[in-house]
């Protein structure tokens, strides 16, 4: 893995080539759909003469595939809008931008962010940076697989429910996932607006932490932004840390609990105050997830018709042209989360299934700020288990759902949370851990996650 310190003493030009050459070298791991070498190098040529400045100048970065960017296409690793060419960038990486990084490529991803393997991409799997024969975690797997690989020493992803933060765990990188409103989803293709944040993938705090600082703060194109609250911040005194006995129980394998515990032990040798918590709420946290976001995605997909926005399948008939391009454009899980957001939405059924998961949604919020009014962190798995063999779960959606159900309850309480690597399986596979805080704690956890890197 390469950090942005090691690209201090090269030029622009010579560090975007760098890691162009990287990238082409990687190819079997499937972990970037495009490279936009002319731009890339255009920008790094106007850098070298002094055009641009900042705190990342010439720094390379690759995004993944669902935010909107000038030159080359966006194809959020469908084939719905695998020509579509983005009249705009994102905001997130317009602020790069400004700051001087160079986006040298798009990040595989699975189809407009529904899954948690990087399987369901219309372009391939991407592969595990560690073993090429298991998953790279998803959504964001292309993106911690590049960074993972030392192609780029940070990548951009989206979290909606654990996107960043489990394959980031499953390849032994840094994965942020901040507080919703943080940063803005403007320019970035939508999956669930009431979850959907942006984050980094990194090889280490710092550079996550400098990424942050320069993305956050409000966006009037975005209304839910909030207003920039993120300073930087080290650890002056110890912190009231929960660790979660419900996610510490059960499924999870007995690789990551060992794994967890040794992060927890350090905690506590650092001066830390640790205690077990219980968060009874987290059992239904899976079950809330699955009803509330199929029926948000259900909306936001609406649109992509063949008409308003996508691939176009030719028929001579209007509802067949909706009817094919659909089909031909999403992918089995695109449908299956469409079906099951349009059936909880349905008349009968919005209040037996999505008004209840929203109840339900609002005592998870309370009992995570309940446990909040005590403890500054809570530490809980990224999930159950290390990066899972490439097919094993393809065939059994709920299984590959549960991969989910450590990650989503900050999700749907809008919850800073992120994982840093905490150890290895048996095997060999990586394993983080996840801190998560109160919202707009974001600088807390990477002081924290800082000092157990340091410790590491």
């Amino acid at each position: 893995m390469v950090t942005i310190s090691d690209f201090a003493h090269m030029t622009a030009v010579e560090a975007v080539t760098q890691a162009i050459e990287k990238a082409r070298s990687h190819t079997d791991f499937n972990a970037i759909l495009s490279l936009n070498e002319e731009r890339a190098l255009e920008r790094a040529v106007r850098i070298d003469k002094g055009e641009f400045t900042g705190r990342l100048a010439g720094i390379p970065f690759i995004a993944k595939d669902n935010f909107l960017t000038i030159g080359g296409t966006t194809t959020a690793a469908s084939t719905m809008l695998q020509a579509f060419e983005a009249p705009l960038q994102s905001t997130a990486i317009e602020k790069l931008e400004a700051e001087g990084a160079i986006c040298i490529g798009k990040a595989n991803l699975d189809a407009f962010a529904h899954g948690g393997s990087t399987e369901n991409s219309a372009f391939g799997p991407t592969k595990n940076a560690i073993d090429l024969t298991r998953v790279a975690g998803g959504s964001s797997g292309g993106s911690a697989v590049a960074v993972a690989l030392g192609i780029v020493p940070f990548a951009l992803g989206t979290d909606t429910g654990g996107s960043i933060r489990q394959p980031a765990s499953f390849n032994g990188v840094i994965g942020v996932k901040p507080t919703y409103g943080m940063v803005s989803r403007f320019g970035v293709v939508s999956m669930a607006s009431s979850t959907d944040t942006i984050g980094v993938l990194s090889s280490t705090t710092n550079d996550a932490e400098l990424v942050m600082d320069i993305m956050s703060g409000q966006d009037s194109r975005d209304g839910t932004t909030l207003p920039d609250y993120f300073t930087p911040t080290t650890l002056e005194t110890g912190l009231r840390i929960g660790v979660v006995s419900e996610a510490m129980t059960g499924s999870v394998d007995d690789d990551v609990r060992r794994a967890v515990n040794n992060s927890v032990e350090a905690m506590a040798k650092a001066g830390h105050t640790v205690e077990r918590v219980s968060l009874s709420m987290l059992k239904y946290a899976l079950g809330i997830y699955y009803i509330v976001v199929p029926a948000e995605i259900s909306s936001n997909l609406g649109r992509y018709d063949g008409i308003r926005y996508g691939t176009r399948a030719q028929s001579e008939s209007l509802t067949e042209v909706y009817g094919l391009s659909r089909d031909k454009g999403f992918m089995p899980e695109n449908k299956r989360r469409i079906m099951i957001g349009s059936y909880v939405l349905s008349s009968g059924f919005f209040d037996a299934y999505y008004l209840k998961a929203q109840k339900a949604r609002t005592l998870l919020i309370n009992a995570l700020n309940e446990l909040f009014d005590q403890y500054d962190v809570l530490v809980m798995p990224v999930a159950p288990t290390p990066a899972f063999r490439l097919g094993e779960n393809t065939n059994d959606p709920v299984q590959m759902y549960l991969a989910d159900i450590m990650t989503v309850p900050a999700s749907l309480a809008g919850m800073p949370a992120l994982s840093i690597p905490t150890g290895t399986s048996d095997t060999g596979l990586p394993i983080g851990v996840q801190l998560i805080g109160k919202r707009k704690s974001d600088a807390l956890l990477l002081a924290l996650a800082k000092q157990l890197e340091e410790k590491r």
